[in-house]
């Protein structure tokens, strides 16, 4: 993946807001919210995948 994946003006709009809300953040609130975010990846990975498989049809018994 030697591609660089340019964010769209919006993003980077949402990026800089998300940037101002994190800096007037204490210490604590920075790192709940970095594990909640981890999380949230975590939880939308575990659904693509189930989406995955579901359309490629992997998730079927072999029997039947």
């Amino acid at each position: 993946m030697d591609q660089t994946i340019e964010l769209t003006l919006e993003q980077e709009f949402s990026l800089r807001s998300f940037s101002d809300q994190v800096q007037q953040m204490s210490r604590e609130q920075a790192q709940e919210l970095l594990l909640l975010q981890y999380k949230y990846m975590m939880v939308r990975e575990t659904i693509y995948q189930e989406i995955l498989k579901q359309e490629w049809n992997l998730d079927q018994d072999s029997t039947s």
